[in-house]
């Protein structure tokens, strides 16, 4: 399959470049880096990727941006801003995406644990994360030509608690994670939430 990876630059997304690679032709698309540039809070700059793309058969995303803070703190354009990103924009992958994937194409895009395990300072992030899960639900009810369309929640991920110097005891390595979404691509299953942490280890 030919697969497009937003955010394949990441330490998700390049974990899961890895994991397609094996079996698939990636096209690794990044904001500022990668061989095709996205900003994903823009519905033109997502349509202008598929189109100098082409023809695929997949869609993964490991992007998209979100901000953290409390809730005195954050403002309505900080709302804004995650819903024009993660949440809208990787809607938008699907949205625009149907017009220019192959018959029985998937699109696998990228809430987080926080949806389910709220913490301070989340409530933008929760939002927008349980959101996306909402929309995946409803949009495989929709999708033609036998589309399908998955999210994965990661957990903490080993790495960034490393680099952010917290405890990695509690995270999951990229690559255990990068597993779920090889899980969405190659699968058969539909309108689902994948919590790496409920898949065999591998």
């Amino acid at each position: 399959m030919r697969v497009i990876v937003v955010g394949g630059v990441g330490t998700i997304g390049s974990a899961v470049v890895v994991a397609l690679s094996v079996r698939h032709e990636v096209v690794v698309v990044g904001r500022k880096s990668g061989t095709v540039h996205v900003d994903l809070a823009s519905p033109d700059s997502i349509r202008a990727m598929f189109q100098s793309v082409g023809k695929i058969d997949a869609v993964v995303s490991a992007a998209g941006q979100a901000k953290f803070g409390s809730l005195d703190e954050l403002i309505d354009a900080d709302y804004l801003f995650s819903f024009s990103n993660k949440l809208m924009g990787q809607a938008n992958l699907v949205r625009i995406g149907q017009q220019f994937i192959a018959d029985r194409g998937s699109f696998t895009l990228t809430s987080g644990v926080l949806s389910q395990e709220p913490i301070k300072g989340s409530a933008s992030i929760s939002m927008v994360n349980a959101g996306l899960e909402g929309f995946v639900r409803a949009a495989a009810l929709e999708l033609s030509r036998g589309m399908r369309v998955n999210v994965v929640s990661p957990p903490w991920v080993t790495e960034t608690l490393v680099s952010r110097k917290m405890d990695p005891s509690q995270g999951m390595p990229a690559a255990r994670v990068a597993q779920a979404y090889l899980a969405s691509v190659e699968g058969s299953m539909t309108g689902q939430t994948l919590d790496p942490r409920s898949l065999p280890n591998t």
